[in-house]
């Protein structure tokens, strides 16, 4: 399978790049036929395999989007919103699908990749780990099974360099959450408390957000009643988990039907 990388100069996109690398050959396979970055990157021009440390591949990163996924047949992309927006209308104008690991849309993003959907299979999620699929499966479940009376909050951490907040997994672990219990996550989230902010309102989920040091990304959902509490928790320690996932996904969209799919459709846990 032919692979381009959008961002393959970050630590993310580097790391997808040395990962497609040791899984090139045979039928299952992947090739590296596309990398790009921004336009003022400093890996700009340089072999992405060299960079990555997975030795020379003959693929140059460039600014040309366009050029760098022509011959793919799914495009990888973690960069930024407004980025991604431009390498999915590219990706549905040649029908390469797309693997979509970038968080922070807002809505009329979103729309703009639903569209983009109609066209091309694109997987999108704001997690693309095993561990945190299993853990919005759960929270799912435990709010189906927990009543009104149990608050949910959502507390997740992460590195001192990351931009979006709530992160995207824990926007996703939300939206289990609401639909366990048959709502709408825009109708009761509450992302920030400052000053006096009143009591509770019975049936919100509330969000907090922590950003320190090297943290890969932890999140836990708290379903608070009175006199217990349950806490469900994933700790990621290595940005290997979602490499992995990416690949995966990627495998998975061969022959697919255009559609927006997340990883709950990969890992059959839908």
């Amino acid at each position: 399978m032919r692979l381009s990388v959008m961002g393959a100069g970050g630590r993310m996109g580097q790391m997808l790049v040395k990962a497609i690398a040791a899984r090139s050959g045979g039928e299952n396979g992947f090739t590296l036929v596309g990398a790009s970055e921004r336009a003022d990157s400093p890996a700009i021009g340089k072999d992405a395999g060299e960079l990555a440390g997975a030795g020379r591949l003959g693929v140059i990163i460039s600014a040309d989007a366009k050029a760098a996924l022509r011959d793919a047949q799914v495009v990888i992309d973690f960069t930024a919103p407004k980025a991604s927006l431009i390498h999915a209308d590219l990706a549905a104008a040649q029908g390469a699908a797309l693997v979509l690991g970038t968080t922070g849309f807002d809505s009329e993003q979103l729309a703009a990749i639903d569209a983009a959907a109609r066209k091309i299979a694109i997987v999108r999620s704001g997690n693309m780990s095993l561990g945190v699929n299993l853990l919005t499966a759960l929270v799912e479940r435990a709010a189906a099974t927990l009543d009104g009376d149990f608050d949910i909050e959502i507390v997740e951490m992460h590195h001192k360099h990351k931009v979006d907040a709530p992160s995207g997994t824990a926007l996703m672990l939300g939206e289990a959450a609401a639909a366990g219990r048959g709502i709408k996550l825009a109708q009761v989230q509450q992302r920030a408390r400052d000053g006096i902010t009143g009591a509770r309102r019975k049936g919100d989920i509330g969000f907090a957000s922590l950003r320190g040091g090297d943290v890969v990304g932890d999140h836990t959902v708290i379903f608070a009643g009175a006199g217990e509490r349950i806490e469900l928790t994933h700790k990621a320690s290595s940005r290997e988990l979602f490499v992995g996932g990416a690949l995966r996904a990627a495998g998975w969209t061969r022959g697919k039907a255009p559609g927006l799919y997340s990883m709950k459709d990969v890992l059959g846990l839908n």
